[in-house]
C-alpha cells in the first residue's frame, strides 16, 4: 500500500470513518461538498462530451442505465439498485486503494469496490491514485453488461487462484492492457478502434492520445503477450493492445489460466513499447512522445 493511501487511511480514521475488515465503508455522502459536486459535474460534462464516437457502445449504454447523475456525486446505493439485479454485481465503498487479495476477494464476489473521495480541481488531469471520478465513471458502466461482468469475477477467481504460483505480475499486467487501458475494434470509428478501458475514458489527454497519437503501438489482443508486457504508470502507454470484441474475454472468463500462468511465470517480460514479429500490428508506434494542448 503506498504511502499516499496509509495517509489517506489515517485521514478516514480521523474522520470517524470505519474501515471495516474487509477495507469498506459506508459511503459518507453528508462528506461530499459544493467544490467535490462541481468537480463531479466538470469531470462528468467533460469527458461524456469528449467520448462521443470514441468509447464503446456498452460503456455508454452502461452509463444511461445506471442513470448516472451528471449534477453530483452519486449514490452508491442509488448505482446498485440498477446494477445489482442486472448483473448481480454492487459496488463498495473504500478509503482507497486497498490490499490486492482484499481487492481480489471482492471481485470474485462481485463486487467492485469505488473510492468514495474526489479529487481537487487542481487534480483534474492527473491523479496518483484512483479517486471516485475514475472508480465509478470509468469502471461501474461496463460491469452492467453481462459479458463484461463475468469477465471481472472470473478475473477475481483467476487472482485467487494463482496466488501460490508467483504470478500476480503477469495478472496485474492483463488488469492493465484490459480493465484499466483496453481498446476494441470498431470499423465504423476513425482508425478503426474505440475505447473501453477505465484509465481512459476518465481522462480527457489520455482518450484522445490512446485513439489518435501516432506514438504508441495498437496491436491485437493476444493473452500470452500481454501477460508478458509491462506497462506504464508514470505517462502514457507506449503500447496499447486492441480486442476483436468482447467475445474474447467472455473466452477468458472460462478459461482455467493456471497452466499458462505456469508457463509464463519465469519467462523474461517485454519491454512496454516492444513490437514482436508475431504480433498483429494496427500501428506500430513512433515512439517520440505526444504533447497535448488545449482543452476541448
Amino acid at each position: 500500500m503506498s504511502s499516499t493511501n496509509t495517509a489517506k487511511l489515517q485521514e478516514q480514521f480521523d474522520a470517524g470513518l470505519e474501515t471495516r475488515a474487509d477495507f469498506t465503508i459506508d459511503q459518507p455522502l453528508h462528506r461530499y461538498g459544493a467544490v467535490d459536486h462541481a468537480v463531479w459535474k466538470q469531470l462528468y460534462t467533460r469527458q461524456t462530451a469528449l467520448l462521443k464516437g470514441r468509447v464503446c457502445d456498452a460503456f455508454l449504454e452502461g452509463v444511461e442505465r445506471l442513470n448516472l447523475s451528471a449534477e453530483r456525486v452519486p449514490s452508491f446505493a442509488a448505482i446498485n439498485a440498477q446494477l445489482t439485479p442486472a448483473t448481480g454485481w454492487e459496488i463498495v465503498a473504500v478509503p482507497g486503494l486497498v490490499p490486492e487479495q482484499v481487492f481480489f476477494e471482492h471481485l470474485a464476489n462481485r463486487r467492485f469496490p469505488v473510492t468514495w473521495w474526489m479529487r481537487r480541481p487542481d487534480q483534474l488531469d492527473y491523479l496518483q491514485e484512483p479517486d471516485c471520478f475514475h472508480d465509478l465513471f470509468g469502471h461501474v458502466p461496463l460491469l452492467i453488461n453481462p459479458v463484461f461482468a463475468d469477465y471481472m469475477q472470473a478475473y477475481g477467481r483467476a487472482a485467487l487462484a494463482s496466488d501460490n504460483l508467483g504470478a500476480l505480475p503477469l495478472l496485474a499486467r492483463l488488469y492493465w492492457y484490459t480493465v484499466e487501458f483496453g481498446l476494441i475494434r470498431d470499423a465504423a470509428s476513425p482508425g478503426g478502434v474505440q475505447i473501453y478501458g477505465a484509465g481512459i475514458v476518465s481522462s480527457k489527454s489520455e482518450t484522445l492520445y490512446s485513439l489518435e497519437s501516432a506514438a504508441p503501438n495498437r496491436l491485437g489482443f493476444d493473452l500470452a503477450r500481454v501477460m508478458q508486457t509491462r506497462y506504464r504508470i508514470d505517462t502514457f502507454q507506449k503500447t496499447y493492445f486492441v480486442l476483436d470484441d468482447f467475445t474474447q474475454l467472455f473466452e477468458l472468463a472460462s478459461t482455467d489460466l493456471n497452466p499458462l500462468l505456469a508457463k509464463l511465470v519465469d519467462a523474461p517480460p517485454y519491454p512496454a513499447g516492444a513490437v514482436l514479429d508475431s504480433d498483429r500490428v494496427l500501428n506500430r508506434g513512433n515512439q517520440e512522445g505526444w504533447q497535448f494542448d488545449g482543452d476541448v
